[in-house]
């Protein structure tokens, strides 16, 4: 396991978290786990991830993954007095994350000009689902629309039995935008120590999902006359005729147009008992494999007059691609493992996530944490994305149970329990039954 976290570098920071499902969580998380103390301010019902795919009421593995190293702060900020309380919470806290729809935190009373008059120096990040201006600004927003509006679910040309785009097994853009919020935080908290000045931080799914292609999205127009104007043009001919997505997808899919080492030597190949991937970016790791396979000296797609356009070599990679494929599918995982270790080639099983929790190398790096959890117990969980000598990152709080620190967190504010009770019993506060 990793070492129990010590006071890490945003030790003292206070991050109050306006969030729900994904992205404003994963940035809290993050926070947390660089040893800011995070608030998670949930309503009564709870974040409504709390209940997604769980055995245990309110507990999901999908909350729980996002929402450790925080405390539970339940309360009805629709009431005067619930935001009453938050406002007198705001002068104490240095960093403010939401990601409600835009628009949502004016009517509410948590956007960032009414927070800052309460803090001045105040960090308020924005998380939303298309940015804040333009004809999108207002849209809904979600990882799986975000990924279909930036590109990135037709980005690997996945396609159900009927011929659908896919979306990717995990919300890609919210854990990219929510680590981008973290890190900006982070500049904006060196910024603010430097002029005292707080500032207003934004980001967006699609904005994520832009950053995640950008050499794909991006324009340059040498490259573009080449490979990408002819290819968006046969796209708009095709959907003229209403092509389906399956053929717009064939055109699009630069894959399929250029005989490329890494057809061969950057791809997943089926063994006899699983798969295995193989991951050569360098010349020398494809000899490596080549002489493994037993074909050096035989295909020749990194010789520097291969014509990767060349319908000829366009068909000879096919070939190859086939005979390999054939090739893998004659040994075990295990044996090919073994073989192109020895040989230093970039290589790996491919796992499931369900196993990783017991992979040696996960464990022997420490990238998992033990935790207590108070409602469902004992925890083994992924530990912090980073590392760090002199401030060690990590938390030793799980996910909070819905209104665990409530009490806490009002006692602290100078709350007595008096009033503490009559909130609870009014309906403007929950408490951990």
């Amino acid at each position: 396991m990793g070492a129990p976290p010590g006071p890490g570098p945003l030790a003292g920071i206070r991050v109050l978290e306006f969030s729900q499902i994904v992205a404003g969580p994963v940035a809290g998380l993050n926070l947390a786990d660089l040893g800011a103390e995070v608030i998670k301010v949930e309503p009564l019902a709870g974040d409504s991830h709390r209940n997604v795919g769980t055995t245990v009421p309110g507990e999901s593995k999908m909350y729980q993954g996002n929402n450790r190293g925080k405390r539970s702060l339940v309360v009805d900020i629709q009431q005067p007095e619930g935001l009453a309380l938050i406002h007198t919470l705001i002068p104490t806290i240095d960093v403010v994350i939401i990601n409600y729809r835009l628009g949502v935190p004016q009517r509410l009373g948590i956007d960032y000009d009414t927070l800052k008059r309460l803090r001045p120096d105040l960090i308020y990040a924005q998380i939303s689902g298309f940015g804040e201006s333009g004809p999108g600004a207002a849209w809904a927003g979600s990882d799986l629309v975000a990924q279909a509006h930036s590109g990135l679910m037709a980005m690997d040309g996945k396609l159900d039995a009927a011929g659908t785009p896919q979306v990717m097994g995990i919300p890609v853009s919210d854990y990219a935008a929510g680590l981008a919020v973290a890190m900006a935080v982070c500049a904006a908290l060196l910024h603010r120590q430097r002029t005292g000045e707080g500032q207003y931080i934004a980001t967006s799914l699609l904005r994520a999902g832009l950053h995640l292609q950008n050499r794909y999205v991006m324009r340059e127009p040498v490259s573009d006359a080449t490979l990408r104007d002819s290819r968006v043009r046969a796209l708009e001919e095709a959907r003229a005729r209403s092509a389906g997505f399956d053929e717009l997808l064939a055109i699009r899919d630069p894959r399929g147009q250029l005989a490329s080492p890494f057809t061969l030597y950057y791809r997943v190949y089926k063994a006899a008992d699983g798969a295995i991937a193989l991951g050569a970016l360098t010349p020398q790791n494809r000899d490596a494999i080549r002489r493994v396979l037993g074909i050096e000296g035989r295909e020749h797609s990194d010789s520097p007059d291969f014509d990767a356009r060349d319908p000829a070599n366009i068909s000879a990679t096919q070939t190859w691609r086939d005979q390999l494929e054939a090739q893998f599918r004659s040994i075990s995982v295990a044996g090919w493992m073994a073989r192109f270790e020895a040989a230093g080639v970039p290589v790996a099983r491919v796992n499931f996530p369900e196993e990783m929790s017991e992979d040696p190398q996960a464990n022997a790096d420490g990238m998992f944490l033990e935790l207590e959890h108070t409602i469902t117990g004992h925890q083994k969980v992924v530990g912090p994305v980073v590392t760090m000598s002199a401030t060690p990152a990590g938390n030793p709080l799980p996910a909070p149970a819905l209104g665990e620190h409530t009490a806490t967190i009002l006692t602290e504010l100078g709350y007595d329990a008096a009033t503490i009770d009559r909130l609870r019993a009014g309906g403007v506060i929950r408490c951990l039954d």
